[in-house]
């Protein structure tokens, strides 16, 4: 009896930690955008090479999700989280003597290392949005979650935009670089003082007992892979995490090739974003009260399909708005699939939690597939890849999530 009352005063406080740390780990992902733009003239790669930004940073989500869940065992939730942000400050502080040496590779190594800081994070932070509350507004949680990553991406925008792909008559080069330096300093400073606070900070630990799902439903199953609704969610979530990399992160080297300036293009991942943010907003006002996840979901896809065929038949601005408005269509998948795939796990969700994030990887994957494309067809059809990604997330919303069996 004395036990329901504090349940919603423990759920904010550790709420806004996570937010924060969402925050964090939005402001990093998304400057990657930047990122490939800027290495691709600093050190005139093509664009196959310059999407090895977003291969370095999100490959290790697949090499780092299974251990990071043996870390977060060992340390527990709360120094877990600490130790992935001095990881991450590794990685931020690699970018120093990678642009003294103008050393591309380095670059990669660093955002690497980054990278598997984040998986930490990410594999702890996901489960404690759909775990701190019912489950039938888990969704709800996870967009609040979304918009402090969405925000903390249009800052990085404005910030590194500014800073690296200002004045239109500005030629990149590598001695560019050096502005570089700065920044991810200050970067490496932020990660150690956030280390530090969640390390002292009065974050509640998360067991799997805390998991609200009955013990009885994993009762006929003996292994993570008899769970359709699991497999088929991180199918889907490698297809989205591909298809946001590249309606957010591709978009400024889109706009570029196709004849926008350093100055107007560097805008256009924040569009992505606003999208997303307005998406997510929606989200938290309309699930569950007047519409499902699941539709959410399947009329987000919808629209997604509709928009990469405008982006495919138009040109110039025209084209770029359709990408940019993907953002507003994909905004209801992550919160969405998350909670759908981890359903009816039981004792398998801290497993299910790691393969969702090794899903990630289409982070990776996907974009290099998008550069070979652009550089072997055309910028613009290399979007076509969106049609079998978006396909796929739509037959998950429709029917994948509902199997229970084989």
């Amino acid at each position: 009896m004395v036990t329901s009352p504090p349940k919603p005063q423990n759920y904010t406080g550790p709420l806004l930690i996570i937010g924060a740390l969402f925050f964090v780990f939005g402001f990093v992902t998304w400057v990657n955008s930047v990122l490939i733009t800027f290495f691709k003239q600093a050190f005139n790669l093509s664009s196959f090479q310059s999407t090895l930004v977003a291969f370095a940073f999100f490959i290790s989500y697949t090499v780092m999700a299974i251990p990071s869940s043996a870390v977060l065992k060992r340390t527990g939730f709360k120094n877990g989280m600490s130790l992935g942000l001095v990881t991450m400050a590794v990685g931020t502080l690699i970018f120093v003597p990678a642009a003294k040496a103008v050393s591309y590779p380095l670059f990669l190594l660093g955002l690497f290392i980054i990278g598997i800081g984040l998986t930490v994070l990410q594999t702890a932070s996901n489960p404690y949005a759909t775990i701190l509350g019912p489950r039938e507004s888990a969704a709800q949680r996870i967009s609040f979650l979304g918009i402090a990553n969405k925000l903390a991406g249009i800052c990085s925008q404005l910030i590194f935009g500014g800073l690296l792909l200002s004045g239109a008559n500005e030629v990149i080069n590598a001695a560019s670089l050096e502005k570089v330096v700065t920044p991810y300093l200050i970067m490496t400073g932020i990660l150690v003082v956030l280390a530090g606070l969640i390390r002292y900070s009065n974050l509640p630990e998360v067991s799997e007992e805390q998991d609200d799902l009955p013990a009885t439903s994993t009762t006929a199953h003996t292994s993570i892979w008899q769970f359709p609704n699991l497999v088929l969610g991180v199918i889907a979530l490698f297809c989205y995490v591909g298809a946001e990399v590249m309606t957010g992160d591709l978009i400024i080297s889109y706009g570029t090739a196709i004849g926008f300036s350093n100055d107007e293009a560097k805008h256009f991942t924040t569009y992505t974003l606003t999208g997303l943010l307005v998406g997510y907003l929606l989200g938290i006002v309309a699930i569950p009260r007047w519409i499902s996840q699941q539709n959410a979901l399947r009329y987000g896809m919808i629209l997604a399909l509709i928009l990469t065929v405008g982006a495919l038949v138009t040109s110039g601005l025209s084209s770029i708005l359709c990408i940019a408005l993907m953002g507003f269509a994909i905004s209801p998948v992550w919160p969405a699939v998350w909670p759908l795939a981890l359903n009816r796990l039981g004792s398998f969700t801290k497993l299910g939690s790691a393969l969702l994030i090794m899903g990630i990887s289409g982070g990776a994957l996907l974009p290099l597939l998008h550069g070979y494309l652009t550089d072997a067809v055309s910028p613009k059809m290399a979007y076509a890849l969106l049609l079998p990604l978006f396909s796929f997330i739509l037959y998950y919303a429709i029917a994948g999530h509902k199997k229970t069996k084989w």
